[in-house]
């Protein structure tokens, strides 16, 4: 997906992030300070996604989807684990 060539011209207007994409972006850059995620890493698990869904996600909604298959693969958190803390969190953030 990433590199594929496309007719579709690049949006380069600046905008504003939401809160959600700012956290997104600190825990990957924190991950990788740790060393539990590498660049390569992070592509891999994005480019990986079915096309379909990779097509459907925003840029930082395809970031924590790779987090979070990294970190499933990693074993150091279990898909239920995350799902749990993510219907902590739905109330509080207003998603889902």
């Amino acid at each position: 997906m990433g590199g594929r060539p496309t007719d579709e011209p690049l949006n380069l207007q600046e905008h504003a992030l939401a809160d959600w994409e700012v956290v997104a972006d600190a825990v990957a850059q924190s991950l990788g300070a740790r060393g539990i995620r590498t660049t390569d890493e992070s592509r891999r698990a994005m480019e990986d996604m079915p096309a379909a869904d990779y097509l459907s996600l925003s840029y930082y909604e395809r970031w924590i989807k790779g987090t979070e298959q990294l970190l499933v693969e990693k074993g150091i958190l279990s898909s239920d684990e995350i799902d749990r803390k993510m219907a902590e969190l739905e109330p509080t953030w207003g998603v889902s």
